[in-house]
């Protein structure tokens, strides 16, 4: 029974593929075709672009959660793969010593019956029985029950790997929703700025530089150890540093992205959403913050920063806003985690 080293490609592969193709194409379709926004200038169209900002945050999120999810998955497709490869090969191998066994016999002077079976047309049936054939002996016996027990293993493996496989595929589903729903969100939003009049326009762009000179210096507060220390001094070197949706560095962050990035030059490995990093260490109450806690925003814990002393959090904020320092209470706080 042939069997390939890697399970064939499947439909969904080059679907999901085309679907992606296709998804981005319909964005950046949509993006063209956002119509001019008909509020009327000034507060409440800021609020608007602040809330779709906001959606297409949460949405991000929700991308990194099922990126990482599909990512995990697709690791555990390649392990399935390799052990089934190897099951195969052990199984090959015994058939062969097993055939090899059947043709010394008959050299011999005939086959036994219950080799004869294993050569059937349904070795299955036959390796059901054969453990029972009082003409098997011992040393056979022991050989085609291990060969049976591999078999089973395989088939196993065999219906894991698939079951492992359409959950990939929904992953990647779930991944291509995420990345249309954060897109359309965004459109809508440059839209909407882009019907700000000039001034208007301009006063937002001010507030979200990176120079933020209304605020104190954050200070040199001391870190409570060592890999706090140099995960606060690689968020630093990130300030300026644009906001890329779905993006963990070194070119640009999202908010969970950056607390990973600048952790991971710590040494310590961080969740890849804002939810599960705020579960990634000790809560310690706001009041008790020191540099290098992870600060995660609002009742879902959607956003994350990192606090570095004097009340401030550096984190990436939004697209056109790059990594900065804000108030550590410019949203609703949701928890503070020590890593």
């Amino acid at each position: 029974m042939g069997f390939h080293r890697r399970l064939a490609p499947s439909g969904f592969d080059r679907g999901a593929t085309a679907a992606l193709c296709v998804l981005s194409a319909a964005v950046a379709a949509l993006g063209a075709a956002v119509p001019s926004a008909t509020a009327a200038p000034g507060d409440n169209t800021r609020a608007e672009v602040d809330r779709l900002y906001t959606e297409a945050e949460k949405a991000t999120e929700s991308y990194n959660r099922a990126d990482e999810r599909a990512d995990a998955l697709r690791e555990q497709v390649t392990r399935a793969q390799d052990r089934i490869a190897r099951q195969q090969e052990s199984i090959n191998t015994m058939r062969e010593a097993l055939g090899s066994l059947a043709g010394a016999q008959y050299r011999a002077g005939g086959m036994d019956p219950s080799l004869a079976l294993l050569f059937s047309d349904d070795p299955d049936e036959y390796l059901e029985k054969a453990a029972a054939l009082d003409r098997i002996s011992v040393h056979q016996a022991a050989e085609l029950r291990e060969l049976q027990a591999a078999m089973r293993e395989l088939a196993q493996e065999r219906s894991e790997a698939t079951g492992k496989l359409a959950e990939l595929d929904k992953s990647r589903k779930a991944v291509a929703t995420h990345k249309r729903t954060v897109e359309q969100k965004l459109a809508k939003a440059r839209a909407l700025l882009n019907s700000l009049p000039s001034a208007d326009r301009a006063a937002y762009d001010r507030a979200s530089r990176s120079d933020r000179a209304d605020l104190p210096d954050p200070g040199n507060a001391a870190a409570p150890n060592a890999r706090a220390a140099t995960a606060v001094a690689a968020a630093r070197a990130a300030l300026g540093s644009p906001y890329i949706w779905g993006s963990s560095g070194p070119s640009g962050f999202d908010c969970s992205g950056l607390m990973q990035w600048s952790y991971a030059k710590a040494g310590v490995s961080l969740p890849r959403t804002s939810q599960a990093q705020r579960y990634a260490g000790q809560q310690v109450p706001l009041s008790q913050a020191q540099p290098g806690d992870l600060v995660t925003y609002r009742s879902d814990a959607s956003h994350v920063g990192m606090y570095v002393g004097n009340g401030q959090v550096i984190h990436a904020p939004y697209p056109g806003a790059p990594v900065r320092y804000d108030p550590v209470g410019m949203m609703p706080v949701s928890s503070v985690t020590r890593v």
